[in-house]
């Protein structure tokens, strides 16, 4: 049952989330609801997912009782705003973030933790 009204995978279960960090090198998940902040996130990770091809996009709706995995996250300790967004890079979490972002913050983050390492 898909609660979030968006073209992006929906993560449903805790299970579900752990397989796609665990499958995919560079995984961006964002755990929010259908309101004015997230949004926003929802629309520029629909425009990068098109372009990133290195990076599995995914959102996970906040108030599933699954979503505790996220919202429980020693990362996302002291978060007030929605959507609580996490970053993972080879099966652990490399950056969260909380609030609103746009295109530029994301894209930037992106960049930054998901860069190949030379």
């Amino acid at each position: 049952m898909k609660m979030l009204q968006t073209n992006l995978h929906e993560i449903e279960t805790a299970t579900e989330l752990e397989k796609m960090i665990q499958e995919n090198e560079n995984v961006m998940v964002c755990c929010g609801r259908m309101g004015p902040m997230c949004m926003p996130v929802y629309d520029v990770m629909e425009e990068l997912e098109d372009e990133r091809d290195d990076v599995k996009f995914a959102v996970m709706a906040f108030d599933n009782p699954e979503a505790a995995i996220i919202r429980n996250a020693p990362e996302t300790n002291g978060f007030m705003g929605l959507p609580f967004t996490m970053y993972y890079k080879n099966g652990k979490v490399a950056h969260a973030t909380s609030s609103i972002q746009n295109m530029q913050q994301v894209a930037s983050i992106l960049d930054e933790q998901f860069a190949e390492k030379v």
